[in-house]
Formats: structure tokens, C-alpha cells, sequence
């Protein structure tokens, strides 16, 4: 739900409702990220060395849900005051404090996944429940924000009791993960020993992790200029006000991707979980290509139908990378005999994070190029530049993205060897 929510409305909020130009709130997002550096390695490094009753990552579920819920509710509240700049510091501190409740609760609770199975295919599985329920969040992330929104008399009223809405269901959510789960039994000798330099240095010299997460970093910025642009996209190309054609593209998009979610974890299991993995980027690449040629000549019939069509590729994505990276964790505890679930899954969620305000920012920099103005009709040359960013800037990123994983080494043939080796 986090993602998602930051992903399609987060540019959107801050250029049509806090009123800050579209270049300025990318440089906020990035300036917020900056700090993402800094936070989410060490809440990684943390959370691999903690010992207590509650285990290594459960007590960050406990006592990071209340400020997920806070800073939430602060960030999508519009400030009082006005003034170009103040607005930039404002959106960077609090997308700084947001960003870091998130980091505290969504790194240990990745970093469960590697502890909950060791099986190469059951891995695939979980990750297939885990994000067959995720797009119950991803859906209102994405759809639910703009009905939430139009219950209150204004847009800046609206976001706020969204904000504090939303939070609240991941603070509901977040309890219910840490009551509801139990991690393996650790003794403090089962803990990694090495300092956070030598950790990253070990996780960056993991040949299969390393282009897992440029394959990710790829996949990442590529589906967040889609989320990002699509509000714009069907707004102004298609000239309509009424928000209602983006959240019907938006549950298309999510519905069919929920549908081809366990089909993924079957095919996964014929063919592999890398050859799935790009079978995603083919589908959605090919779907940015064909909206941009056509989408707005065809209108809006077609538009929902390559929604349809995306949504395939969208379902073939969410599992494949997730069950992906237990495997090149492995590969590493293999090697070097120490087990850094947090480290690892620190570094990924700062690329992804990274990945996700590169995007924005871009976005917002394109746009102004542009000559993008906030509720105004749109020039051509505004409009080719959406165009742009829903066609084929996030298609080459695709395509990017499957050259790269084509290196990953990683089979299942390999990996039952690896685990034979270290065994014996």
C-alpha cells in the first residue's frame, strides 16, 4: 500500500494540491531520498544483530506502526504557509520522516522471508500468498486514494483525512503481522559479528544479489513513471476532469494483475523464476509502446484494454524478484557462513526507494520541460511529454532490465547444490 500510494499521487499531491511547480517536487522527493542512504543499510545492519524475546525483526512491527500512521497522516496534510522554497524544505522532511518509519517497519519484515522457508519452490509459493495479498493494499494504495479524497469539501482536506485513513489501516495491518507471526529461535552466537562496512562489503561483491538489484532497480523506476504519470495521462490526453477513468484504469490494471499472480507461481515452477521474470518485462514494455503510438488516437476504450493487457505483466511481476532474492542470500551465507537477511534487504529497499524518487523526480523535471501548468489545459508539447512517460522511457528501462537478469546464475539445479555443499 505504501509503494503504491507514494508511487501514483505523491508528484500528483504536491503539483495540483500543495501547489509547488512539478520541477520543485522532484527535487523534494530526491532530497528526501537522500536520507533513504543513510537509514535503510543501518536499520538492516540493526535488525540482523537485535536479540530479544519478540525475536530480530518482529519488535520493529510493534513499535515502528504508530509513527507509520503519524507520519503519514503529516506528509499528505497541506501546510499553512506558502513560498516556493519553504514548501521544497517542508516536502523534504517530511517525506524524510516518512520514508524512515517505512524503512523501520518494511525492512525487517522483508528480512522474514529467507527464515520462514529454505525450499526453492515453497519460497516462490510464499511470495505468491504474500503478493496475492498485497494487491488487496496495492488497490487501495492506488484506487481508493481519489474516492477518499472527494468525500471532503476540498482536495487539501481530502488528502489530509486520507492520509490519516490509510495510515491507519497500515497501523492495523502492521499489529496484526507482529501478533500473527513467530520468528525462528536465535541464540546472540547466531548472530552475524562483522561490522557494517565488511556486511556491504560482502553483499556487494554477491555477484547474483548485485544483478538482481540492478534488474530491480530497472523494473522499479520503470513501473513508477507508469504510477506517477498515468493520473496525468488520462487527466489531460484525454481531457478528462472527472477522476473517475483513473481509477478504473487502476483497478483493471490490478485486478487482472491479482488473477495472474498464482499463475506466475505455476509457471515459475515449469520454466524458472528468471525466464517468468522477463516474461513481465516483455508484456508491459510492449504495453507502453502500443499506448503511446495509439492510446491517444484510439481513446479511452483502448486505453482500458492495454490496462488489461499490462496487468498481465504486472501479475508476472510482483513474485519472481521476491522469491529471487532469499536464493542470492544464500549464495552469500554459503560462502562467507554468516546470515545478513537484514543488510541484504536494506540495500534493497533503498534501491527501490531510490528507484521509485529518481522516477518522480525525472517525471517532474520532464514535465516542466514540457511546459506542464497544474488544472490548466495542456499544450502539444506538454502532452508529448506525458506521452513520453507512460511510452517509451519506462519501456526502455524494461528492456534494460530483462538484458540484465539474463546474467543472473542462479537455477534451481544450482541452488540444490549450493545447499549440498554447505551441508556437507
Amino acid at each position: 500500500m505504501f509503494f503504491t500510494l507514494m508511487g501514483f499521487w505523491t508528484l500528483n499531491f504536491l503539483t495540483d494540491t500543495v501547489g509547488l511547480a512539478a520541477a520543485l517536487s522532484g527535487v523534494a522527493v530526491m532530497a528526501g531520498k537522500a536520507w533513504d542512504a543513510v537509514t535503510d543499510p543501518v536499520m538492516g545492519f540493526i535488525s540482523d544483530r537485535t536479540f530479544s524475546r519478540w525475536g530480530r525483526r518482529r519488535p520493529y512491527l510493534l513499535f515502528g506502526a504508530l509513527p507509520m500512521l503519524l507520519t503519514m497522516w503529516f506528509f499528505f496534510t497541506k501546510p499553512v504557509f506558502r513560498g516556493s522554497f519553504a514548501l521544497t524544505v517542508w516536502a523534504a522532511l517530511a517525506l524524510m520522516l516518512l520514508n524512515t518509519a517505512a524503512t523501520v517497519i518494511n525492512i525487517p519484515y522483508s528480512s522474514l522471508t529467507p527464515e520462514l522457508t529454505d525450499d526453492y519452490h515453497e519460497r516462490t509459493s510464499l511470495n505468491g500468498y504474500r503478493f496475492g495479498c498485497a494487491v488487496f493494499g496495492t488497490i487501495l494504495g492506488a484506487a481508493a486514494v481519489q474516492p477518499l479524497v472527494d468525500i471532503f469539501p476540498s482536495k487539501a482536506q481530502g488528502f489530509s483525512m486520507m492520509g490519516l485513513i490509510l495510515g491507519t489501516v497500515m497501523l492495523i495491518t502492521t499489529l496484526i503481522t507482529f501478533f500473527g507471526t513467530r520468528e525462528k529461535v536465535h541464540t546472540k552466537a547466531d548472530l552475524p559479528t562483522g561490522s557494517l562496512l565488511a556486511t556491504y562489503r560482502a553483499v556487494f561483491s554477491n555477484k547474483p544479489f548485485i544483478l538482481l538489484l540492478l534488474t530491480y532497480a530497472f523494473h522499479i523506476m520503470a513501473l513508477t513513471f507508469l504510477q506517477s504519470i498515468l493520473v496525468y495521462y488520462t487527466r489531460y490526453v484525454y481531457s478528462s476532469r472527472s477522476a473517475d477513468l483513473t481509477t478504473i484504469a487502476m483497478l483493471i490494471l490490478l485486478l487482472v494483475a491479482m488473477v495472474f499472480i498464482p499463475i506466475s507461481v505455476l509457471v515459475s515452477k515449469r520454466i524458472g523464476k528468471k525466464r517468468t521474470y522477463q516474461i513481465c518485462f516483455v508484456i508491459i514494455a510492449s504495453a507502453c509502446l502500443i499506448i503511446f503510438t495509439l492510446g491517444h488516437t484510439l481513446g479511452p476504450g483502448f486505453f482500458m484494454a492495454m490496462m488489461v493487457y499490462a496487468g498481465i505483466g504486472v501479475g508476472f511481476s510482483y513474485v519472481a524478484p521476491y522469491a529471487m532474492v532469499p536464493d542470492a542470500i544464500d549464495f552469500d551465507a554459503a560462502k562467507n557462513g554468516e546470515r545478513n537477511e537484514g543488510a541484504y534487504y536494506g540495500m534493497w529497499t533503498f534501491i527501490s526507494k531510490l528507484g521509485t524518487s529518481l522516477s518522480v523526480f525525472l517525471s517532474g523535471l520532464i514535465l516542466s520541460l514540457g511546459g506542464y501548468t497544474a488544472n490548466a489545459v495542456q499544450s502539444s508539447k506538454t502532452i508529448l511529454a506525458i506521452r513520453l512517460l507512460i511510452g517509451p522511457i519506462p519501456a526502455v528501462l524494461f528492456i534494460a532490465a530483462m538484458a540484465v537478469i539474463q546474467l543472473y546464475p542462479l537455477d534451481e539445479k544450482s541452488f540444490r547444490e549450493m545447499n549440498f555443499r554447505s551441508r556437507h
